[in-house]
């Protein structure tokens, strides 16, 4: 798989920061105001001082927040300990998922804290600009040409359409719009590539980022996108490996993570997470999690849905498939924010099920995202009105547009102890 120049200039300095070296020298301090350089002169560690427009946000750019850290090890704070891996066995991340609910959340909701500010949540709208007609034998799906679903084939929305909807949802709170079309890729749509090229930029250009789910893309349309403005492309996995062809037949799993690499190559947003309630087993789950967490790099964000059954789908006839229930919501929340630090994970389809103090507990487990809008794509979602009673309840405020995250309070403070490692490099 295709790797992009700039993953390979984090990649390596990450494997030669740790693995090329003659030594290694770490150093556990608690942050102060000033810079802290142990007496060897190997180990420097500092807090996040933002020297940008806006004091106390790290950069929006996910690479540029990310090669700050190359050289950061661990966290830690109130007896838990974190770190951004890249080499989760199946076997680790199974112990966090079964871990005693209770110790699951204390865990999650403390790493959350170490890397976020756990009362910034981003909003996102996903609006179906091209709804039913699709050829995929997705056996969730209602819009599938496949299944007798009360969906019906609608064309391709008017950009005029599009950038109006974009507006009442930035009218109601939105920072994210995403674009979803009902194919199974873009392939030769030229036609319809403009236009969606056109929307990209009127979206972006009213302050908003932009996210699309279009299907499978190559990597000459990941760059178009790109240029156009593109923030994130959506390209979920729905599962693990093992479970996938039970779900799915007319694309592979290959398929998809060959258009997450595309994405990424590009240097555009990766939002890439799964489905609960697909007749999958807890394994199948960890599976999920596992391609998630040992990509070269995490997804920005992470969306979890809970099934949404329609009447005339494969699932959603299946009265043999299990309900998915809040802890089981929390539960994958949870140990995707574990083994993710630094990944934002996005509480998305299913909400109309759960009670507030049920999104709550979900919340806690370390989701930072929302969906909001009446809609996604054609299931029912929350109104924008009563997610902004929600956040007040909560205590919540939305991620502005174009800005990175606020810095974790717990660091600002100084609770959360870092261990950087600064290694001597060995050269040929």
């Amino acid at each position: 798989m295709a790797l992009s120049s700039r993953f390979l200039v984090s990649s390596l300095s990450r494997r030669f920061a740790v693995k090329n070296c003659s030594s290694r020298v770490a150093t556990t301090k608690r942050f102060s105001t000033a810079p802290q350089i142990s007496t060897d002169g190997h180990v420097i560690v500092d807090r996040y001082s933002s020297s940008g427009p806006e004091k106390g946000r790290l950069p929006n750019d996910g690479y540029e927040r990310n090669s700050m850290y190359i050289e950061e090890e661990s966290r830690q704070m109130g007896g838990v300990t974190a770190s951004v891996r890249h080499d989760w066995s199946k076997k680790e991340i199974a112990d966090i998922y079964s871990l005693p609910f209770h110790d699951l959340m204390y865990r999650a909701s403390t790493v959350h804290r170490m890397y976020w500010d756990a009362s910034e949540v981003q909003q996102c709208t996903l609006l179906s600009i091209k709804t039913g007609g699709c050829t995929e034998d997705c056996s969730y799906c209602s819009q599938s040409t496949r299944h007798k679903t009360f969906v019906k084939p609608t064309p391709t929305m008017k950009v005029q359409e599009v950038l109006e909807a974009a507006s009442r949802a930035k009218e109601a709170g939105s920072t994210r719009f995403c674009m979803g079309a009902a194919w199974r890729e873009l392939g030769n749509k030229k036609n319809a590539f403009n236009h969606i090229l056109e929307m990209v930029r009127g979206v972006n250009s009213m302050g908003l980022e932009v996210c699309c789910t279009l299907g499978m893309l190559n990597a000459e349309q990941a760059k178009q996108l790109k240029e156009a403005g593109l923030s994130a492309y959506n390209h979920n996995l729905d599962t693990s490996p093992e479970h996938y062809p039970n779900v799915i037949t007319t694309r592979s799993y290959e398929d998809r993570l060959q258009t997450i690499a595309n994405v990424r190559d590009a240097g555009i947003s990766v939002c890439c997470g799964g489905i609960l309630g697909l007749g999958e087993k807890e394994v199948d789950r960890v599976g999920l999690l596992h391609v998630l967490a040992t990509l070269p790099d995490h997804p920005e964000s992470v969306p979890i849905n809970a099934l949404v059954a329609v009447d005339g789908t494969p699932l959603g006839d299946d009265d043999g498939i299990d309900g998915v229930d809040a802890f089981d919501m929390a539960r994958m929340i949870a140990t995707a924010r574990i083994v993710m630090p630094r990944t934002m994970v996005r509480l998305s389809a299913g909400r109309m099920s759960f009670s507030h103090a049920e999104q709550y507990l979900m919340f806690q487990a370390g989701a930072n995202s929302i969906f909001n809008g009446d809609k996604l794509l054609t299931t029912d979602n929350p109104e924008f009105d009563e997610d902004q009673a929600m956040f007040k309840k909560f205590g919540f405020k939305g991620k502005p547009a174009h800005k990175g995250p606020l810095v974790s309070p717990a660091e600002s403070s100084g609770e959360v102890i870092i261990t950087k490692t600064e290694a001597e490099r060995q050269y040929a």
